[in-house]
């Protein structure tokens, strides 16, 4: 079967998202989507406790902040430190029994890995929502993937609800997380999607303020 998935998405976990567990699950559905991949800043246990509390498909994940850029770890159930560098960060990841994406790769206003990808990554995130310029992201993102010979993945990097779903990836798995990790790390999918409209990014930064300083 073919699913959907926002491999990349954060919650109220992440210190910079507004996205609730309700909130979450609402746009996920309304978007049509099958599953996501929770990838919250650094922390893995809002994921876990989201997964446990909701039937819908979450893989579980985080956004690491290694030394030479961000990197995505799938299906990992405890924390990998950040300030690791790359290599580190790469085995703390499989040896937990994640897959690990280049998420953002060439991006600006985004801690991008750039030249410290390799084929030890099991995919890149050829397609991130948030990124700036898009186009531009979208193009050279490929250009690596293409190069190394990974797998390609979408995903919206969504920190404000309505934005969950602008990128996806269509996985050819069964419902499951072990499933869909494994099908991606075998290149079993393709990446989907296009840019967070700018006005639905101001209304995010404006909510992010409010909370902040209301």
């Amino acid at each position: 079967m073919t699913l959907k998935i926002d491999i990349h998405v954060h919650t109220t976990y992440s210190h910079d998202a507004l996205i609730t567990p309700k909130d979450l699950i609402f746009y996920a559905k309304k978007r049509g989507l099958d599953g996501v991949a929770i990838t919250d800043h650094d922390r893995i246990d809002g994921a876990l406790k989201i997964a446990k509390e909701t039937d819908f498909l979450i893989v579980p994940g985080i956004e690491i902040s290694s030394l030479n850029g961000h990197i995505i770890g799938l299906n990992v159930n405890e924390l990998v430190p950040p300030k690791l560098g790359v290599d580190e960060t790469l085995d703390r990841i499989h040896e937990a029994g994640g897959i690990a994406i280049a998420c953002h790769p060439i991006t600006f206003f985004k801690e991008s890995l750039k030249g410290h990808i390799s084929s030890r990554f099991d995919a890149i995130e050829v397609i991130n929502s948030a990124s700036f310029p898009f186009n531009y992201s979208v193009r050279r993102s490929e250009e690596i993937a293409s190069r190394l010979g990974i797998a390609r993945v979408a995903g919206s990097d969504a920190h404000y609800g309505p934005e969950i779903g602008y990128a996806y990836t269509l996985v050819n798995a069964e419902s499951t997380v072990d499933e869909v990790v494994n099908a991606v790390r075998k290149g079993l999918c393709s990446p989907y999607g296009r840019a967070i409209p700018l006005t639905m990014r101001f209304k995010k930064e404006l909510l992010l303020l409010k909370r902040k300083f209301g």
